[in-house]
């Protein structure tokens, strides 16, 4: 496996979380707030030392994954194809879950902190980002928009991968408009469910178009 920069960036993102977690250790509660409500109440907690350390031991687990991925991936469907997209996305997500490990530190500690404002914001960046690069994607079984549609035809995986790219960033931008704003947990989900939901019923559309679903065996 080769080690490239997004690689090591990944785990320094990783070192310096185990480091700011040993850092506020002891002024973290016991058990650790692990899971919050859409408006930012604590409704899931972990005792310690797995509660403190879950989101580090997610991070160093999603690496893993993502190592993993391009041995896994079968002959026409490799991930190499798009190697610095992949990195890119791979590093975006460590940057994520990096972030969210200092949210639920601080909130921890501090039961001021406006998370329900900061989570959607952080969200929206995530999808922006990646809505810059889901066009780069090729086909493939682990990163993009896998639908039955999109796996079963080249055409329809880049077109519903184009529109996807627009509909990840503008509502990406949509969901930090909210965080602004202050809208709440109930607009940071109809965006999501808009901005993935809108490229998964394209590639039912356009597959319908481009290939159809007539039985190969009528006349």
């Amino acid at each position: 496996m080769k080690i490239d920069a997004f690689d090591r960036i990944s785990m320094l993102l990783i070192f310096l979380a185990v480091g700011v977690t040993v850092v506020f250790y002891n002024q973290m509660p016991d058990p650790v707030p692990t899971h919050f409500s859409i408006d930012g109440t604590p409704d899931g907690f972990t005792a310690k030392p797995w509660g403190a350390y879950l989101l580090v031991l997610t991070m160093l687990g999603t690496l893993a994954l993502f190592w993993l991925i391009p041995v896994i991936s079968p002959k026409g469907f490799r991930v190499d194809k798009f190697r610095r997209a992949y990195g890119i996305i791979k590093l975006t997500l460590m940057v994520f879950m990096f972030l969210i490990n200092l949210v639920v530190i601080f909130r921890s500690i501090s039961a001021n902190l406006p998370i329900d404002r900061i989570m959607p914001g952080l969200v929206g960046l995530f999808f922006m980002v990646l809505g810059n690069f889901l066009g780069k994607v090729t086909k493939n079984f682990f990163i993009g928009i896998r639908t039955p549609w999109t796996l079963a035809s080249e055409e329809v995986w880049q077109k519903t991968h184009r529109l996807g790219g627009y509909t990840f960033f503008f509502g990406g931008a949509l969901m930090i408009i909210g965080s602004l704003l202050n809208l709440g947990g109930a607009w940071l989900m109809a965006v999501i469910i808009g901005a993935a939901g809108i490229p998964v019923l394209y590639s039912l559309m356009i597959y319908n178009k481009v290939e159809g679903f007539k039985s190969e065996n009528a006349d």
